[in-house]
């Protein structure tokens, strides 16, 4: 197999060259090309079910809508990049309006791969009007080794409304044979709600990985772990099955928020597999006739 390289010269021009003959004809690398898109979906309640109001696409972020009779709305975000790496940006910005219900999922797991430098980064906006409904219930993030990757989620709730939201993350894929042993991960979330902050958490780990979680205190060796919250006046009565749900893998906490509740569940297990597990029947319990988004069970 040739091992010749298209290289650019100095003047702009594309050669062909073998890749020894770089250093010393002072070629380089084309740039590489970079992940970037947007994506914005906004819905409204009308003629007694949501109903979609805009929707803009940008790069390679696509939202997708499939047919459903009923309220919520479902939309399923897809990266047709297939995955991240340092220097990827990808934004979402939902906008569910008053009285509106909207669930929120990906087409598949997304991946974050190893960076040779800068760190992917994805920003999500959330906002619910008056009486709406959010759930933001995206499939696993599976983290490479020596991947970079910070995530920012801001949420805005109007006095009435609900939210449930999830993320998950599994930190190397163990029927692969292969350990996220290092690297960097951040998760940010703020959430409001009428104006006043009710929920904020910052989640750092790396660079090594591996021995963070290791810790008796942290993970005990689990790998993959899932953070899910809900604002909503109905989490008191939740609590008690969410954690025999849970089990000792985890646990739950329930405070009241303005005039809403908030519950705040943790998960750790061995693999991804496992924490799915649990996870399908807690996102069935809290997100009532909703249930699960189609292409969790697929």
């Amino acid at each position: 197999m040739s091992s010749n390289k298209l290289y650019v010269d100095k003047a702009g021009a594309v050669v062909i060259v073998g890749a020894m003959d770089m250093i010393e004809n002072g070629l380089t690398f084309p740039p590489a090309q970079r992940v970037a898109g947007t994506a914005r979906l906004a819905c409204d309640r009308n003629g007694g079910r949501t109903r979609l109001r805009r929707l803009y696409q940008d790069g390679s972020a696509k939202i997708r809508m499939p047919a459903v009779s009923a309220d919520p709305l479902e939309a399923v975000l897809i990266n047709t990049a297939g995955g991240l790496t340092g220097g990827d940006r990808l934004g979402w910005d939902i906008d569910v309006g008053a009285g509106a219900c909207a669930t929120i999922t990906t087409q598949a797991c997304e991946k974050i791969y190893r960076a040779a430098a800068d760190r992917a980064e994805v920003r999500v906006k959330l906002t619910v009007g008056a009486g709406g409904r959010i759930a933001w219930l995206p499939q696993e993030t599976i983290v490479f080794d020596r991947s970079a990757f910070a995530r920012r989620l801001d949420l805005e709730l109007a006095a009435g409304a609900e939210a449930l939201v999830l993320e998950a993350t599994v930190f190397g894929r163990l029927a692969m044979g292969e350990r996220a042993a290092h690297g960097n991960f951040h998760d940010r979330w703020r959430v409001s709600q009428d104006g006043a902050l009710v929920h904020a958490e910052d989640f750092r780990i790396g660079p090594d990985i591996a021995a963070i979680l290791g810790g008796s205190a942290v993970a005990g060796g689990a790998i993959a772990l899932a953070t899910v919250l809900m604002i909503s006046p109905r989490v008191e009565a939740l609590l008690d099955p969410a954690r025999e749900i849970i089990g000792g893998q985890g646990d739950a906490s329930v405070w009241s928020v303005k005039k809403s509740g908030k519950l705040l569940a943790r998960l750790f297990a061995e693999d991804g597999y496992q924490l799915r597990k649990r996870l399908v029947p807690l996102v069935e319990l809290l997100n009532g006739r909703a249930g699960l988004p189609k292409l969790w069970s697929l």
